[in-house]
């Protein structure tokens, strides 16, 4: 076993009103994968900013190479060797792919920078790290992989010995993802050290050398890659065992009455004759590869991008719906799959984005929200929905992944909305936090509210829906109860588009 590249004894920080994290240690070594998990709130996103000098640490010790280190900046945590690449990439699209990655740091040729010496410069560090990519290229103009590969060439232009990735696969492909995995193995042959956070549990078997977990800002323990099982890591993360095969009771509900009928539903750009029936009660899953046509379907039946052709029949009435503000008169909610661009406004507190969809209900005649009773309001939801806030003045922004979609799902709930469409709900969300999930959206189920998930996670469409229905170039191509499903069928009618 060699040495740690990287130390850190201790470790403890405060926020007001928050003890982030208390005593936390860790290692990291050379040439290993170090996956860092936890549920959301549990510190993961704190201990890395401390280790990238982003926050200063209040209490314990950080040891670099066996030396103690004072990581003061983000520029001097570098220098040192250690980067971090995080979630929501930090990049300048109308600049080059050799202008992002060396910027501050390009050649001179007297006052004028050296175009020629850089993409040199950026064409030798790429060749080296095997990344396929035009140092000439503008970054707006790559994919999000390809962008990914410029944060961790970029970070790599710096000599990381220690190089932390926080959620790298969360807007990729699987094929990019592939891609990701191939350098990432080659920079483990190379010795740099590894820290690798995810919320998949598919990736930390695929990656990991050994797995570290924090709950609630402490530190729980470390697994050795011969140690490593799910279940156990998931006890340790949520302090309890989850059964991940559970699927929801059967249930016949063919007698109950159909609250959305769509028929025939089309669009220039992809959909072809979709319809499908949902019904009182009922959670109907929609699943397909990328770009098959599950989001579109669902904003199309909203009105958030026009159709063709089609009928949208709600509760046995047939409604024209333009726009979403249409969708919402008419008791249809959406949750974004993309909740911080779409789904929040995230500069505001807890209350404003509860009592967003019924805004009308909390101004008065002069236009001022009802402070008093909108936060009264809010508070309800956020003691059903079990929201961890300091207070309904928190600003949403500071809260966990989980907890933001929390804050959605009361916002539907509070305008009351019969039918709920959550588009990739627990994207970004720990284990614990999705299993919250689950177990709201079936309590929703069972007050009589009917849903819609879209998820490209099979084993999560498995776990909640009554019925799945199967897309595939703009088309449904079959539809499967949860008691016939399984992620094989699923995927012959997502890859193939009929079952035969």
């Amino acid at each position: 076993m060699s040495d740690p590249i990287l130390k850190v004894e201790g470790i403890s920080k405060g926020f007001p009103g928050v003890q982030a994290l208390k005593d936390v240690n860790l290692e990291v070594r050379s040439g290993e994968v170090l996956v860092l998990v936890g549920e959301n709130g549990a510190g993961k996103s704190t201990l890395m900013k401390i280790l990238s000098g982003i926050y200063t640490r209040d209490e314990g010790t950080i040891t670099f190479e066996g030396e103690p280190v004072e990581f003061t900046s983000p520029l001097q945590a570098q220098q040192l060797g250690v980067t971090i690449i995080h979630q929501e990439l930090n990049m300048m699209p109308d600049l080059t792919v050799a202008q992002n990655i060396y910027i501050g740091r390009e050649p001179m040729a007297g006052p004028f920078v050296s175009e020629r010496r850089l993409n040199k410069q950026t064409e030798e560090l790429l060749q080296r790290l095997e990344i396929d990519l035009d140092p000439r290229k503008k970054v707006g103009d790559l994919t999000v992989a390809e962008q990914q590969m410029v944060e961790i060439a970029k970070a790599l232009s710096f000599n990381a010995k220690v190089l932390i990735m926080d959620e790298p696969t969360s807007a990729l492909t699987d094929t990019e993802v592939e891609t990701l995995f191939g350098l990432i193995d080659q920079l483990r042959e190379r010795g740099t050290g590894i820290v690798y956070i995810s919320h998949r549990m598919d990736e930390l078997r695929r990656l990991a050398d050994r797995v570290s977990v924090l709950r609630d800002g402490a530190y729980i323990g470390s697994l050795e890659k011969s140690e490593i099982s799910i279940p156990r890591i998931i006890e340790m993360m949520v302090g309890r065992a989850i059964d991940e095969g559970a699927r929801p009771e059967p249930r016949d509900f063919s007698d109950e009455p159909v609250v959305l009928d769509v028929q025939g539903l089309a669009t220039k750009s992809l959909l072809k004759d979709v319809s499908f029936q949902l019904r009182k009660g009922e959670i109907l899953g929609f699943a397909g590869l990328m770009g098959a046509g599950r989001t579109e379907t669902a904003r199309a039946v909203i009105g958030a991008d026009p159709s063709d052709a089609g009928t949208v029949t709600i509760a046995g009435r047939t409604r024209r719906i333009r726009q979403p503000e249409d969708a919402v008169k008419h008791g249809i909610g959406y949750l974004s799959e993309d909740r911080k661009m779409l789904g929040l406004m995230l500069e505001q507190d807890v209350t404003f984005n509860t009592v967003l969809a019924s805004l009308g209900n909390y101004v008065g005649a002069l236009g001022w929200m009802g402070d008093r009773s909108a936060k009264d309001k809010t508070k309800e939801y956020v003691q059903q929905l079990r929201i961890k806030t300091p207070s309904v003045n928190q600003v949403v922004k500071l809260l966990s992944g989980g907890n933001q979609q929390k804050v959605v799902i009361a916002r539907w709930l509070m305008r009351d909305c019969d039918i709920l469409i959550f588009d990739e709900p627990t994207r970004g969300i720990d284990i614990g936090a999705k299993e919250e999930i689950y177990r709201l959206m079936q309590q929703l189920a069972d007050s009589g509210k009917s849903i819609i998930v879209i998820s490209s996670e099979l084993p999560e469409l498995l776990r909640i829906a009554n019925r799945i229905t199967v897309f595939a170039n703009g088309e449904v191509t079959g539809e499967l109860s949860n008691e016939e499903a399984t992620q094989e069928k699923i995927m012959h009618l997502a890859a193939h588009g009929e079952d035969n």
